[in-house]
């Protein structure tokens, strides 16, 4: 048989800080709309993250974009990418 080679598709998010009390560690708001199976009308839906920034350079209100990485911690799964505004 064959060797397959996948390719691990690594997920990308952009959302706001909303903590930087943590050492090394920020949580990230991402919100999105979806829309309603049976009603068909769109709400509005966020999540929190916690994302590992290594020197600290975020701030709370911070529009960041995070990626997918190794567990660091129990909760840390995503590594700080860029800091867009």
């Amino acid at each position: 048989m064959g060797s397959q080679k996948t390719k691990k598709i690594i997920r990308q998010f952009q959302g706001i800080v909303t903590s930087d009390k943590m050492d090394k560690t920020r949580v990230v708001i991402v919100s999105a709309f979806k829309w309603h199976p049976k009603y068909k009308k769109q709400y509005k839906s966020s999540k929190k993250y916690k994302v590992h920034d290594e020197k600290n350079l975020s701030r709370a209100g911070n529009e960041v974009i995070f990626q997918e990485c190794r567990p660091l911690s129990k909760d840390k799964r995503w590594r700080l990418i860029k800091i867009v505004k």
